[in-house]
């Protein structure tokens, strides 16, 4: 897979851009490293007061992450590298001291749900879906700060839907539930998404670094390590099948023997 992630600057404004369209935007290891250096960099740039995050070619936000590097995986231990890696990358926009908008055309998925629910607000269009299948894919789970960091943001019901029964969510319906600030056609998306961008620039930045920060404590101080949990699953013969599964294409929902 190729891909890359892009930042562009205008004035206060920052527009950070993945461009993976054969892919639907998902996000290659190299993709996620670039991502974590443009979101450290504008962090420590006090000039910056709104950072948008969007998919190129208006079809997907994110897809996914390319998981095959799973396929070269041994034990329990690499899953834990792999999550505490996702969580360096993760914490890279939950720092941001920015207001963050995610822009959302299609499918935002896995990753994708990750980094628009690390955002302050996301506008979407009608056609915009949101989900983690990963029970009916790979069989794999997630680090306590991304339970974290989508149950908040989500709402815990509506997580356990995307995770245990493998639901994708509408756009309406996470517009109902506030997770999405606001729905917009394609054809006015720009628009709606500029209005907005100008709105949080023009906040006094004080107010919205300290009230960005005090939110990111609440939300991920003093989580319970659940790397032991992790190592079970990403160790265990059902993610393995679920990666072989997936890699090969079969779009068949693999026989979970849960060991």
């Amino acid at each position: 897979m190729s891909g890359q992630t892009h930042l562009d600057r205008d004035g206060a404004i920052a527009r950070v851009r993945f461009d993976n369209p054969a892919a639907h935007n998902a996000l290659t290891h190299q993709m996620w490293v670039d991502l974590h250096d443009i979101c450290v960099e504008l962090a420590s740039d006090p000039s910056v007061r709104v950072v948008t995050f969007r998919g190129t070619g208006g079809k997907a936000f994110i897809s996914g992450t390319d998981i095959s590097g799973f396929a070269d995986f041994a034990s329990g231990a690499d899953g834990v590298a792999y999550e505490n890696e996702i969580d360096i990358f993760m914490r890279s926009i939950d720092k941001i001291p920015a207001t963050t908008i995610a822009i959302v055309e299609g499918w935002a998925v896995g990753g994708g749900l990750n980094i628009s629910s690390a955002c302050d607000f996301r506008i979407a269009t009608p056609s915009a879906k949101f989900g983690s299948p990963i029970g009916r894919t790979i069989g794999n789970c997630l680090s306590s700060s991304s339970y974290a960091r989508i149950g908040g943001a989500i709402g815990v019901q509506i997580a356990k839907r995307m995770v245990l029964l493998g639901e994708m969510i509408t756009a309406q319906e996470l517009l109902d539930s506030g997770f999405l600030y606001r729905i917009a056609e394609p054809e006015e998306l720009d628009a709606v998404v500029e209005a907005v961008v100008h709105r949080a620039a023009e906040n006094a930045p004080l107010t919205t670094r300290t009230t960005k920060e005090a939110i990111r404590r609440m939300t991920f101080d003093n989580l319970p390590d659940i790397q032991d949990l992790i190592a079970t699953v990403y160790g265990s013969n059902d993610f393995r099948r679920g990666v072989q599964e997936f890699l090969a294409k079969t779009k068949k929902t693999p026989i979970w023997s849960g060991d």
